[in-house]
């Protein structure tokens, strides 16, 4: 069996720029339709309902993908743990160097605190539904309700709309930014190891179906 390291960067460098280009051409989709509909990239229907439990902003937590590299380096290196001690380089992600560790956990503190900026975004959002624009929407639809008169009725459509849209809005600009951390988490990484190490790294990125959210 022809192992990766044995491939050389030639053919490994378009390889992993093809997979990069696959994934902005998957956020660039995204993105676009989430103008026109937002509220199905937070619970996509192509994701299973344990995928969809565990997302961050209809998609995969950045910092998930250094807790991935670091698994999978742990378990390259207890698998070719004798090839090392003898001082033979694997290549993979259990061969990785110190400055390589050194730049890793610099990107993942960064990331960590992108990521919780967003979060506090998407926290400060969540609380806007429960402003006075929306509290006297609801009030007015339940008095109709209970007055059985059609809620349609009753209400402005077009003040509906306005209010919904600023909330949508707000989840459009949320959801962009959680999907540039995205795409820029995974370029850094790439930077950061050697093309074998990064065709690791995404081939084990798509066995957790990172890939796909």
């Amino acid at each position: 069996m022809v192992e990766l390291k044995e491939f050389d960067e030639s053919v490994l460098r378009p390889a992993l720029h093809c997979a990069v280009q696959h994934y902005e051409h998957y956020y660039k989709a995204k993105a676009r339709w989430a103008k026109h509909n937002v509220l199905t990239m937070f619970n996509p229907s192509w994701m299973t309902t344990l995928e969809n439990a565990f997302l961050w902003i209809g998609g995969w937590r950045p910092s998930m993908a250094f807790h991935l590299l670091y698994s999978k380096s742990g378990q390259q290196f207890e698998a070719r743990i004798s090839e090392l001690i003898r001082g033979v380089s694997t290549g993979d992600l259990g061969d990785l160097s110190p400055c390589q560790l050194s730049q890793v956990d610099e990107l993942q503190r960064k990331t960590i605190r992108e990521e919780k900026d967003i979060s506090e975004k998407q926290a400060k959002l969540q609380e806007t539904i429960a402003d006075s624009s929306v509290v006297e929407l609801s009030h007015v639809a339940s008095e109709l309700t209970r007055g059985g008169e059609a809620v349609g009725d009753g209400i402005d459509e077009g003040r509906v709309e306005a209010t919904l849209a600023a909330k949508e809005e707000g989840l459009v600009e949320v959801l962009q930014r959680a999907d540039e951390l995205r795409m820029k988490t995974l370029k850094e990484i790439l930077n950061i190891l050697t093309p074998v190490q990064g065709v690791h790294f995404l081939i084990a990125a798509a066995e957790v179906t990172l890939e796909g959210s």
